[in-house]
């Protein structure tokens, strides 16, 4: 761990368009691939408390399987209902096939 940032995955790991489910220390965080883009943001729906990593990723969002929200991977907005708070959204960090997150930074994407 350097600067807050842990590593979490090999970025091998994580599916072109998709997402894999991981934890740090007891926050679960999904990290999703999206058009070329890495990100994290926190792994549990803010409407139905199901994990998002197990949703669908297309340009640039990630849709919670249970009710159809859509959340913003930059900044964890919700685009549809019946979301209407905010997941929090991490820093990432890639050192070769490292993905590292820092859960005490917000995000600049987006």
């Amino acid at each position: 761990m350097s600067d807050g940032f842990t590593r979490v995955c090999s970025l091998s790991d994580v599916p072109d368009e998709g997402a894999l489910g991981v934890e740090v220390g007891d926050t679960p965080v999904a990290v999703v691939r999206s058009e070329g883009e890495v990100y994290a943001i926190n792994d549990i729906c803010s409407h139905a408390e199901v994990n998002l990593s197990e949703g669908e990723v297309e340009d640039g969002t990630v849709e919670c399987w249970l009710h159809g929200s859509c959340f913003d991977l930059g900044s964890g907005k919700p685009i549809n209902p019946p979301a209407t708070r905010p997941v929090a959204t991490y820093a990432v960090q890639i050192d070769g096939d490292d993905v590292l997150v820092a859960l005490d930074t917000q995000s600049s994407k987006g």
